[in-house]
Order: structure tokens, then C-alpha cells, then sequence
């Protein structure tokens, strides 16, 4: 664990370290008993994960002195819904947790946002613990708090903001994932860099992390740099009043093009669409400098991310017109001002339209 770097994050409603390094799993019950304490753990993973991970951390949960037991759903987006969450639910009651006992939730995105969901409404809030397994969820979805679902109409539309006790984050993990997964996941990488860090945008462009054989060492430092670009942000504005859209950059877009493609476009692919659709219409704007646009997508095209899409346009403004950032008639979109620096802007559904047809060039 030399390598390990801990990161605090200071919220209103609970401060909470985020640990990011190597060999870090044989410890997620040690770790977890120091930051939690309880009785009784249950993972929560998926039937991808489950396999890989899932009996490790049960092993060191047991180890530390926990009843353990586990719940694993049908990987995929598809399984982020109502139905699952009942399911776990139903489970954390039969296994007898009680308010002081842990969630510990393996795995991406899907499995951190609808344990953590789960672990906030179960008996009105118990412990949770995310140990991200995928890239994507490293450097975003496990620290900050968002916990949601899916609903028919759209993407995270019913969740909470409830903090883990504790985030594990072992780069050893991301050896399991594919490359096209692991590429996928750096959509979000790019972003951080894009609204807080010009000089690491420029270092990931230059020095793509989705290369092979790059250094695990350096990619722990990539992964805390990422991480602490958010928590600056999520200690500012822990539920998204204001500052805290600033993360959103590339999402308003994005999330419309995945939920067009019925999720069959990767969630960081779809960022890195809408990442690069803002950054040309924002240049055609004058917002901001045709230098700036073209760094964003070159830094994007670098990794293999799309750049645009085909999705016809009106699609494209139909979806966005229901994603949860709707604010009355129209929403707020993130545009870049500089390397490292973006802005938020209020347009109305037809100002979108009007971006969308100037930034989303064709694939």
C-alpha cells in the first residue's frame, strides 16, 4: 500500500476518505470496521463483477470480524430500476441490517449508484462503503454522493445525495476490464481535466492512459488527481445548487445521446460526444477560443472517443428536454471559457437546439 494516496472529502452532511492505490482489496474489511464499525456487511455487486471480486471482499469482511453476505443483479444499465432496487432492499431486511451496519457496494457505476441508493433508503439511511472496480467509477461516480436509478423517461431521475462512510478504490481492478470499457471510462477522465486542469489535459492527450503498458504507478496518480478535482467541487456545493454543475460539462449532451442510443453508446463515449459537440458550438458562439475547442476534441480523438454523432438532432434536444437538469424551459448547459475553465449557461430548448446543430458534427 505505498502507493496509496488518501483523499478527504469534507461535505455538510459527512466527511469520508477516498483511498486509491494498489492491493487494496485484501483490506476492504479492515479499512471498512476502522470507518464503520456495525456488525453485519453485505456486498452488493453484479453478475460480471460478482465472480472476480465479490468473494475476496467477503473473505476480508469475514476476516474482520462481519456477518457477510452478498446480493448480485444482472449487469447492465437495464438493471438500474426500480425492480433491482426492491429486490436489494428486500434483502438488506431479510439479511437483518441494522442502521449501523454497511452496504459495501463492487463493481461501476450502476452497481455504486443503485447500492448507494439502497443503502440511503434502507431504514432511513445505513452505512455504505464504495470499492469502484471500473475506471468511470473511480475518478466519478462512487465519490460525491449521487446515488439514482433509471425511470422510463430517463436517466438517474430518482435518487438521493447521500455520502459513503468510505471509498476503496484498487487500480489493480481496472486489469480485468476491457480495453474498449477501460477507453470508455476515460471520457470522464478528460472531463475533469477539461473544467479544472489544463496541464493535465494536455499531459492525457499527449500521454493517452488507455495505452498499453501504461504505468499502474502513474495511473494511481491520474485517478487522485481526478479525484480531488472533484471533491473541490463536491465541498462546495454538495447537491448540485450551483458550482457542482460544473461537473456536468459534456452531460446535458451526453446523457441524451446515450439514452438515444438506448445506452448501447458507453456513458463516458456519450460525455466525450457531448464534451466535444459544447466545445464547437461554444467556438461558434464566440464563448470561446477555436483554439480551446480544438484542444478538447483533439485531447478526446486521442483515446479513440467519438467526437460526434449521427443521432438525428431533434432526438438529440427531445431526450435533453427530459434529463433531470431541466430547469423550467430550459436547462443549463456547461460551456468551456478556457483550458481548465467552463462557465454555466441557462438556454432555452430552442437555444439548445441551436447548439446541437452547431457542435454535433457526424461521427
Amino acid at each position: 500500500m505505498s502507493e496509496t494516496r488518501r483523499i478527504r472529502v469534507r461535505t455538510p452532511s459527512r466527511s469520508y476518505d477516498v483511498l486509491v492505490g494498489r492491493d487494496l482489496l485484501d483490506g476492504v474489511g479492515r479499512l471498512t470496521r476502522e470507518a464503520c464499525g456495525g456488525r453485519r456487511a453485505c456486498v452488493v455487486s453484479d453478475s460480471n463483477v460478482a465472480p472476480l471480486y465479490a468473494n475476496a471482499v467477503a473473505e476480508s469482511l469475514a476476516d474482520a470480524g462481519y456477518e457477510c453476505t452478498a446480493q448480485a443483479f444482472e449487469a447492465g444499465e437495464g438493471s438500474k430500476n426500480m425492480g433491482t432496487l426492491a429486490d436489494l432492499l428486500e434483502g438488506l431486511a431479510q439479511a437483518g441490517l441494522d442502521r449501523d451496519d454497511v452496504v459495501i457496494a463492487v463493481g461501476g457505476g450502476v452497481t455504486g449508484d443503485i447500492a448507494g441508493l439502497a443503502g440511503a433508503m434502507y431504514l432511513r439511511g445505513c452505512k455504505v462503503v464504495q470499492v469502484p472496480t471500473s475506471l468511470l467509477a473511480m475518478v466519478d461516480s462512487s465519490v460525491g454522493g449521487k446515488t439514482a436509478v433509471d425511470l422510463s423517461a430517463g436517466k438517474n431521475l430518482a435518487g438521493f445525495f447521500f455520502q459513503p462512510h468510505l471509498v476503496i478504490a484498487d487500480v489493480d481492478c481496472l486489469d480485468t476490464l476491457t480495453p474498449s470499457l477501460f477507453t470508455d471510462s476515460c471520457g470522464e477522465v478528460i472531463k475533469h481535466a477539461a473544467i479544472a486542469d489544463a496541464e493535465l489535459l494536455a499531459r492525457l492527450g499527449e500521454e493517452p492512459i488507455n495505452a498499453q503498458g501504461y504505468d499502474r504507478g502513474r495511473l494511481v496518480e491520474v485517478i487522485a488527481r481526478n479525484v480531488r478535482i472533484k471533491r473541490d467541487v463536491v465541498e462546495r456545493d454538495e447537491r448540485e445548487g450551483g458550482l457542482r454543475q460544473v461537473l456536468n460539462f459534456g452531460h446535458t449532451i451526453g446523457h441524451a445521446v446515450e439514452a438515444a442510443s438506448s445506452f448501447e453508446l458507453g456513458h463516458g463515449s456519450s460525455v466525450a460526444v457531448g464534451m466535444c459537440c459544447i466545445a464547437r458550438a461554444s467556438a461558434a458562439r464566440g464563448w470561446c477560443t477555436q483554439d480551446v475547442a480544438d484542444r478538447i476534441v483533439s485531447a478526446v480523438d486521442a483515446y479513440g472517443l467519438p467526437t460526434g454523432t449521427d443521432i438525428d438532432h431533434r432526438t438529440i434536444v427531445s431526450f435533453a428536454a427530459h434529463d433531470k437538469k431541466r430547469h423550467g424551459a430550459g436547462v443549463n448547459v456547461i460551456t468551456p471559457r478556457a483550458l481548465g475553465a467552463v462557465e454555466v449557461r441557462h438556454v432555452t430548448l430552442g437555444e439548445l437546439a441551436e447548439l446541437v446543430e452547431l457542435g454535433c458534427a457526424p461521427a
